[in-house]
Order: structure tokens, then C-alpha cells, then sequence
């Protein structure tokens, strides 16, 4: 098997790339590293991704990091197989990467930090700093206005099917939804109906099956 994918089922990054080979029906082999022992920040693994960051992705000879990159080559690579997640039309395209570029500046930052304060900290015992996440839903809150009102003009956010677009922010949004944040995304109808419907994917029922 030539695709592999290192890390921890915990990391939003690497279920991102996970996802993304379901739905491109790439067969692929996951390896789990130790991040108690700090595995990610040692050799071999450094000399796939040298950030010392998971995921870690190799194809055959070909080693790449970072979640949102490795996943634009898989769509490139495997273009015909499985789902059709991106466009060959250019304009159709633009949208793509102009709400991949959204999911990564402005949904994923407050985001990230509120799934670390809601769900990674309580796992290890740490505790919540509740003026933190109260600065980041207000953050989050502008941005998921801005997403209701695109919502409102098609059913995803490129476009009205699926698209990678929509598919990056699946791991945020489970964790999210599992807090009390999920709040934000129930008070605007076109939000919340978009979640429900990118969250029963098969492709995220199969992976968030593997944790």
C-alpha cells in the first residue's frame, strides 16, 4: 500500500486528511505515532514532516506535511477516483479556494483554540480558561454570520454539492458540536442544517469509527 498517514485520531489535522482519502476512496495504511513520548518530534518521523507537527503523509517516494496541502494533492492525484469534491471549470474552482482560504484564516483559528480549551484540555486533566473561549466565540461568531449568509444562497459553501471546501472543516465542527459551543452554529438555521449534513458524510462516519 503506497499512501500512509502518521499520527494521532485526536488531531483535527490528521482526521482532515482522513477524510479526504474516504472520500477519494484511496486506500491507505494509518500508522499511530506516541505523542506522549513525543514521537512526532523525533527521527524517522522528522524527516517527513520537519515542523515535528502531525500529520505526516507519504505516497510511494513522495513524503508531504500539513493537513491542507496534503489534501489539495490528494484531489490532484486522484482526481477520477471516488468522490468528485473539486471542479475542472477554473471559476468553479475560485470559489473553492476562496472558502478553503476562510476555513484556514478565519473559521480555523478560534476554532482550533476552542476545541483545545473544550475537549483536548479536560482529556489531560487541564483546566479551561473560560475567558479565552469566551473572546474566540465572539470571533467565531462573526465568522459564522458571514457563513449563514452564504448558506442562505447555496447549500454548501462553494456550491450547492460538497466540496473540499466544506470537507476541511468536519474534524473542528465534531468537536465543536460536542461542547457548549454548539450554540452557535443551532441559532443560525443555514449553518446548522449545512453541519448536520457534512457531519453524517460516510466518509466522517468511517473515520471518526477508527478513534
Amino acid at each position: 500500500m503506497a499512501v500512509k498517514v502518521y499520527g494521532s485520531l485526536l488531531s483535527a489535522a490528521v482526521l482532515r486528511v482522513l477524510v479526504c482519502l474516504k472520500e477519494k476512496d484511496v486506500e491507505f495504511e494509518y500508522l499511530p505515532l506516541n505523542m506522549g513520548v513525543q514521537e512526532h518530534k523525533k527521527q524517522p518521523f522528522l524527516s517527513i514532516n520537519p515542523f515535528g507537527q502531525v500529520p505526516g503523509f507519504e505516497d510511494g517516494d513522495l513524503k508531504l506535511f500539513e493537513s491542507r496541502g496534503i489534501n489539495k494533492y490528494i484531489v490532484h492525484a486522484y482526481g477520477s477516483k471516488g468522490n468528485q469534491i473539486t471542479f475542472d471549470d477554473p471559476k468553479k474552482m475560485g470559489l473553492v479556494y476562496s472558502w478553503l482560504d476562510a476555513e484556514a484564516l478565519k473559521f480555523d483559528p478560534p476554532a482550533s483554540k476552542m476545541v483545545y480549551e473544550l475537549n483536548v484540555k479536560p482529556v489531560f486533566g487541564m483546566v479551561t480558561d473560560d475567558s479565552t473561549v469566551e473572546e474566540e466565540e465572539k470571533k467565531l461568531a462573526a465568522v459564522l454570520d458571514v457563513y449563514e449568509a452564504q448558506l442562505k444562497k447555496s447549500k454548501y459553501l462553494a456550491a450547492d454539492c460538497f466540496t473540499l471546501a466544506d470537507l476541511h472543516h468536519i474534524p473542528c465542527l465534531a468537536y465543536l458540536m460536542k461542547t457548549k459551543v454548539k450554540k452557535l452554529f443551532d441559532e443560525r438555521p443555514h449553518v446548522s442544517a449545512w453541519c448536520s449534513d457534512i457531519l453524517a458524510r460516510p466518509s466522517w462516519v468511517e473515520v471518526s469509527g477508527m478513534k
